[in-house]
């Protein structure tokens, strides 16, 4: 190439330009549009540049999934009706009518709510809801702000519930006295959160009262009603059901051995990786962030309370301590001293999903840890707000708050660094249980020692603190029979953690030493995150999502952490009003048929 071919190649290209210019101003051509040789122009694809075909090829493509799902749905109601016409001979055959845990009718369900949420957006919100929002039912919601909140209504509205309330426990309890027992929890712990509280001229009564009241109402619909509870073992069952896949990942890796032999490490742990895999997912494409935000305006508009702290507590339901607060991680730098209290209260007083497979190995009832969760969420803001309530102004808003996006660039990568972030998760679970059962076991030989010395040979460590508990635990409603065995559990919780208390919990109730009610209440009791390990590791990760307020961390953190313990053992009391012993024993019984454990004693 001669050295003047890029000089000519040059202004060849100019004089092109120059020609086009040229063209565009000429009368023929005026109406078209300029050609852009913008790199961000040749960036895009054929659909940026044509967005009436982008919409055709999208309608087009809902479409053909709409028609394939009602196609599939025809097929399969005609397969199940056939079904039922032929081969229904046997009163035990599943599929003599719709059962709407399994097969055709979860089908139902799933496709009920899919289209029902569908209607509701796209039809039925934009065409007729907002109008109805702006025109009656904002007016109308706020006449019933103004009207619900003056003095006389307020104390009328306790009253008739707290009359409500007595009516029903009269009526749940006239048979079983005992059951009478499980007041004493509520009541004494409301009365300390009075006595102890940082400021209580400061108590919002109706927080405290419509938060405890919503905790008893879920328990009575998820425990006592019969509707309920179904629905809540089936929800169990079927988080139970989803958990367990992580087991064929577990035998790829560590072989069939170590996790058919239920070594902890290798059969039950794993599964946080693939809980958090899913998390990730859900997170990434905003479905999470939705859920909670939806969860924390409810909250928030029944109890008062602000919506930072509102949302965690929701976040809590599903995810873990360290986990939730990342939701609201920009606002944690002006959340006021009763804020972080209350997110911190909520992160000791629920577990997170990653863990419930563990807890289920051992025979905890699922629905007993997905009910616990539930009713945790309203109680964690009454209650914290009870002991320390807010004296300041929050800067935070349900208008002005936007929940964190993720991080990843697809859903591949979401995927990935979610259970890549498993890895700290796990070998942190790891490292505290061999550190605190190792540091206990010393205590027990320490004590255990100066016993022998004065002839007290069976005294060590958790037995002395186990007795420290037991008028605790008989005030949440557990048998005088009980308390010893489900004080050592608390205690073992408290001290340790509550993966070793409920792999203790499910040897007492395997072994037949404790009733089926005992055991229903230790589940809701140690059904926390309030335990030495979870203290540290909460006040490091809300300390490095905002430093500047590491001094107002850890001034709550203790307060924070004997409040998330007290919130279970409230709803721990209401289950023991609530639960009924046949249906327990028949729970339990279940479970470890299910487990394969045939020797486990029967209730």
């Amino acid at each position: 190439m001669s050295a003047e071919s890029p000089k000519g190649a040059i202004n060849n290209g100019y004089e092109l330009d120059h020609k086009e210019l040229e063209i565009h101003d000429s009368e023929e051509f005026k109406e078209l549009p300029p050609v852009d040789h913008s790199e961000d122009s040749q960036k895009n694809g054929y659909f940026d540049n044509n967005p009436k075909v982008a919409r055709i090829v999208k309608i087009s493509c809902y479409i053909l999934l709409h028609l394939v799902v009602v196609g599939y749905f025809s097929y399969a109601t005609y397969h199940y009706h056939d079904i039922s016409n032929y081969e229904c001979y046997w009163s035990q055959n599943p599929l003599c009518g719709i059962n709407f845990c399994t097969g055709y009718g979860m089908l139902l369900l799933l496709l009920g709510f899919i289209y029902f949420g569908l209607f509701y957006y796209y039809i039925f919100k934009p065409t007729v809801g907002r109008n109805l929002h702006r025109n009656y039912l904002s007016p109308l919601s706020k006449k019933w702000h103004n009207f619900s909140r003056t003095r006389v209504v307020s104390f009328a509205s306790i009253a008739i519930l707290l009359a409500l309330l007595a009516i029903f426990v009269y009526f749940e309890t006239r048979n079983d006295t005992q059951k009478l027992v499980s007041l004493v929890g509520p009541c004494f712990f409301i009365l300390c959160g009075y006595v102890f509280s940082t400021k209580r001229s400061a108590i919002k009564w109706r927080i405290v009262i419509t938060g405890i009241t919503c905790q008893f109402l879920l328990g009575i619909f998820c425990i006592r009603w019969d509707v309920g509870r179904k629905i809540f073992e089936c929800l169990g069952n079927k988080v139970a059901t989803f958990l367990g896949y992580a087991t064929e990942g577990a035998e790829f890796v560590f072989g069939e051995f170590l996790v058919k032999n239920d070594v902890f490490a290798f059969a039950i742990l794993p599964v946080i990786f693939f809980f958090s895999f899913f998390i990730s997912i859900l997170y990434y494409l905003g479905t999470m962030q939705w859920v909670v935000i939806k969860l924390g305006w409810i909250l928030q508009q029944l109890l008062g309370t602000t919506v930072c702290e509102s949302v965690t507590a929701a976040a809590n339901i599903f995810l873990g301590m360290s986990e939730s607060p990342l939701l609201i991680r920009p606002y944690i730098n002006k959340l006021t001293k009763s804020e972080i209290h209350s997110i911190m209260v909520s992160g000791f007083a629920t577990v997170s999903g990653t863990v419930l497979a563990a807890y289920l190995s051992f025979g905890a009832s699922a629905a007993h840890l997905i009910t616990s969760s539930v009713m945790a969420a309203p109680a964690t803001l009454a209650i914290s707000k009870l002991y320390m309530p807010e004296t300041e102004e929050s800067q935070t808003s349900s208008d002005s708050i936007e929940l964190e996006k993720s991080q990843d660039s697809s859903l591949l990568d979401a995927a990935s660094s979610g259970a890549s972030n498993a890895v700290p998760i796990v070998l942190g679970i790891i490292a505290n249980i061999v550190a605190f059962v190792a540091f206990v076991a010393f205590l027990n030989g320490l004590v255990s020692w100066f016993g022998y010395l004065v002839g007290l040979d069976d005294i060590d460590f958790e037995w002395i603190f186990s007795k420290l508990f037991i008028p605790l635990v008989w005030a949440m409603g557990v048998p005088t029979q009980d308390c010893d065995i489900i004080a050592k559990v608390v205690a073992t919780k408290t001290i340790i953690n509550e993966f070793v208390a409920y792999e203790r919990l499910g040897q007492y109730i395997e072994s037949g030493e404790i009733t089926a009610r005992s055991a229903g209440i230790a589940t809701f009791a140690i059904c926390g995150f309030a335990n030495p390990s979870s203290l540290g590791i909460l006040i490091g990760s809300l300390s490095a999502m905002a430093p500047h307020r590491r001094s107002t961390i850890t001034s709550v953190a203790f307060r924070a952490f004997v409040v998330g313990s007290i919130v279970c053992f409230v709803s721990a009391s209401f289950a023991g009003i609530l639960i009924q012993e046949d249906d327990e024993r028949a729970n339990y019984n279940k479970i470890f048929q299910k487990l394969g454990r045939t020797n486990a004693t029967q209730f």
